[in-house]
């Protein structure tokens, strides 16, 4: 027993100085980590390029996107996918890859092959095992389903429950991005519970449709809105809602609304890695996202973002933020990269 109160100060104010220094002053080394939280990343084909910039170790789950049927349902997609999920596997491999179709943007073509494939049942089987195949094909872990607006058509449940169905059975995953606070109609509530989880794409609340309407297009509350819009009002359970954050933002400068990476901000200067807008840029910033992943872990399974090329590869990295927000609450997500 120390008697001698000096010394018992001196050796507490030691034992302080090296938690703090650790980065784990939050953590019991003694007590394992039992909490766990998903990091759910979107990649488009055409950053595919970027991808050895990547902290592909600091997610759960990797999403490409997006692929979309052809006339007779063979799943296209513009860039051989093969080469970046050997990659990306080899930095971690415990990391789950699906193949996210549809998008929020698409053709008129592309949107009148979805629906005939899908509202018609007896096309439905065969656009399924074609799926499937591609998955299998390409080793993948599962399929997002991100058909949206006009594109959630009547064949939509019917197809999101028989795709269940035959990803189940090859214990694959399916997940779906879903707008912060609408529920189609056309989405029954047995297609809602078939999804492993649900993306919410909580961000968008205004941008170029809506010119007249500057501001923040994802801020802290419309965040709030969605995890209560789908986990109170819709039911779906905490563990199955990820809560989406962008790593862009859009510039009201001219009458022409266009978007801007978080990348962008922080090269204008290092000083707006830590606001949430520039000029009549509007965006997340390191603050707000590390905010956001306190409430993810308050009120859902984890923190999904569109899109990880947009990021910073450096010390302002948004990813990074998110990874060590996690690991200082003490959730394990990758279990990679210090976590």
């Amino acid at each position: 027993m120390i008697k001698n109160k000096a010394l018992l100060g001196i050796l507490f104010l030691v034992s302080s100085f090296f938690t703090s220094c650790s980065g784990q002053k939050d953590l019991d080394p003694e007590k394992p980590i039992t909490k766990t939280a998903r990091v759910v990343g979107y990649l488009a084909t055409h950053n595919f390029d970027k991808m050895q910039s990547l902290q592909f170790c600091k997610l759960t789950h990797l999403n490409l996107a997006f692929a979309n049927p052809d006339a007779q349902g063979n799943l296209v997609i513009d860039k051989n996918i093969d080469p970046l999920i050997k990659y990306v596997r080899t930095v971690n491999p415990s990391i789950k890859i699906c193949i996210s179709v549809a998008g929020g943007v698409i053709s008129s073509e592309v949107a009148a092959n979805w629906s005939n494939l899908i509202d018609t049942p007896e096309n439905r089987p065969e656009f399924i095992k074609k799926i499937v195949q591609f998955v299998e094909l390409h080793q993948l872990d599962g399929v997002d389903v991100d058909l949206e607006w006009d594109a959630v058509t009547s064949g939509y449940s019917g197809f999101v429950l028989e795709l269940k169905e035959s990803l189940k059975s090859k214990n694959l995953l399916i997940t779906s991005a879903l707008p912060n606070n609408t529920r189609f109609v056309n989405i029954s509530t047995a297609a809602l519970n078939a999804f492993d989880f649900i993306n919410i794409m909580a961000y968008d609340s205004t941008g170029p449709w809506s010119p007249d309407k500057p501001g923040q297009h994802s801020s802290f509350e419309f965040a709030k809105e969605g995890i209560d819009f789908w986990g109170k009002l819709q039911g779906v359970a905490k563990d199955k809602l990820t809560l989406g954050v962008p790593f862009y933002g859009y510039n009201f400068t001219n009458a022409e609304v266009t978007s801007a990476t978080y990348a962008q901000m922080v090269a204008a200067g290092t000083q707006f890695a830590d606001k949430d807008e520039l000029g009549k840029i509007y965006y997340n910033g390191r603050p707000t996202i590390e905010q956001k992943v306190i409430l993810a872990s308050e009120t859902s399974g984890g923190i999904m973002i569109w899109e990880i090329a947009q990021d910073t590869f450096d010390q302002y990295s948004l990813l990074d933020v998110i990874h060590k927000k996690y690991n200082a609450l003490g959730y394990k997500t990758s279990g990679m990269c210090g976590n």
